[in-house]
């Protein structure tokens, strides 16, 4: 899936514009330089872009006010699943009020290699007083893509090419109750159809047989979430952490096919390492469980199919999937130019499922890799992410992305 390598996500919006309160005025100031921790100026990609074109370019950074800021970049991306993929991403940036967090509307369409289609729109606004914030996740897509079966265990010659279809309508409103803590509550759609598959091309009987075909499948339901953020950047954090638990149940009298429930943790937490450098060690945990019931297919939990499409670099999408996932990854963020322009990253991931409810979860996968990173705008800290992913079974892949993997 296009997910987290094309287009931005909760939590992750684009642009985000590092804004200065002078504590006096109570408005907005723009920051006009941008300095490393030695005080080194920084630079970004279009900064040495416009330089090439006018060697007297001067860097202009804009304030996000309550006028939109729209922006419309193509880009092309590279994932195991998609293959080569044109991109046409947009969004829009503005504040509900003079004091408010940056509200942002990210939206992108996408064709693949293998002929994937996707409309994704994210929506994060926050009210003038920040003391509520609507996040919002609606998808279209047109998407084949193969399975290899229920549990970590599972082996790549059990694949089972698979295509349909899929909308997604999800929408949670939180409200601040002290500090970076914050209670919620919202309402998750899933539709999947036109479902179809070839079974195991090795002749083999495939698990999504066992577990039962079906041509389309639906959760609907309410949530109940939590969430803390103390996270200096939503974007690239160097500090701070991050802890969401999110409670889902999906029910028949809301038109899901069957009735179930899932749990999902989402934990991070950023250092400095050297603590007077801007090298940073990032630490994540992501656990998916299925409390009760039985989710179709396409609804259990699955690598890369986390809110952010991060999880399992060094796997194709959907590579391993089953009733419960635990996941847990470390990336060391490094500088290469003392300019901030390029970066490097380091990563090494691992994750366990179980195949069913109930059942005991299988084999550890570990993936690992390097990475590059080329930063495009200095102020949010936003970056072109390259990076190459090797897992088990010969499963290796290049992943490009904007921004970073969480």
């Amino acid at each position: 899936m296009l997910g987290k390598q094309l287009f931005a996500q909760q939590n992750r919006e684009i642009p985000i514009v590092k804004i200065h309160t002078d504590s006096a005025a109570k408005k907005p100031k723009q920051d006009t330089l941008v300095l490393s921790h030695k005080g080194e100026p920084q630079t970004d990609l279009y900064e040495v872009i416009g330089r090439l074109i006018d060697k007297n370019a001067k860097p202009a950074y804009d304030s996000v006010t309550s006028k939109p800021v729209v922006s419309v970049v193509p880009a092309i991306g590279y994932t195991l699943v998609s293959r080569l993929a044109i991109v046409l991403s947009g969004n829009v940036a503005f504040r509900t009020g003079p004091d408010s967090r940056v509200s942002t509307v990210v939206a992108s369409t996408s064709y693949t290699q293998n002929k994937q289609f996707s409309i994704p729109v994210q929506t994060s606004i926050w009210s003038k007083d920040n003391h509520y914030n609507f996040l919002g996740d609606f998808r279209f897509y047109k998407y084949p893509q193969s399975t290899f079966g229920l549990g970590s265990s599972s082996k790549m010659a059990n694949e089972d090419p698979m295509d349909y279809k899929f909308l997604r309508l999800y929408e949670t409103a939180y409200r601040r109750l002290s500090g970076n803590f914050y209670a919620g509550i919202g309402y998750m759609f899933d539709r999947h159809y036109n479902i179809t598959d070839k079974g195991n091309l090795n002749g083999t009987i495939s698990d999504y047989l066992l577990y039962g075909k079906a041509s389309r499948s639906v959760a609907s339901g309410f949530t109940v979430s939590t969430l803390y953020d103390s996270r200096d950047n939503g974007l690239n954090a160097s500090s701070g952490a991050f802890v969401s638990l999110q409670y889902r149940d999906a029910a028949k009298r809301l038109g899901s096919s069957t009735r179930w429930q899932s749990l999902m943790i989402d934990a991070r937490k950023y250092f400095k390492l050297p603590a007077n450098s801007e090298n940073v060690l990032a630490l994540w945990n992501f656990d998916w469980v299925i409390l009760n019931g039985s989710p179709g297919y396409l609804d259990l939990p699955s690598i890369s199919w986390d809110s952010n499409s991060a999880t399992g670099r060094g796997y194709i999408q959907g590579r391993f999937r089953g009733a419960q996932m635990f996941y847990g990854e470390a990336e060391y963020r490094f500088r290469i130019t003392g300019n901030g322009l390029i970066g490097g990253v380091l990563f090494v991931n691992a994750e366990t499922f179980s195949a069913a409810q109930g059942t005991r979860l299988q084999a550890i996968q570990p993936g690992f890799g390097p990475g590059l990173r080329i930063k495009i705008n200095k102020v949010s800290k936003t970056n072109i992410s390259l990076d190459y992913g090797f897992g088990t079974q010969g499963s290796r892949g290049l992943f490009i992305d904007v921004g970073e993997a969480f």
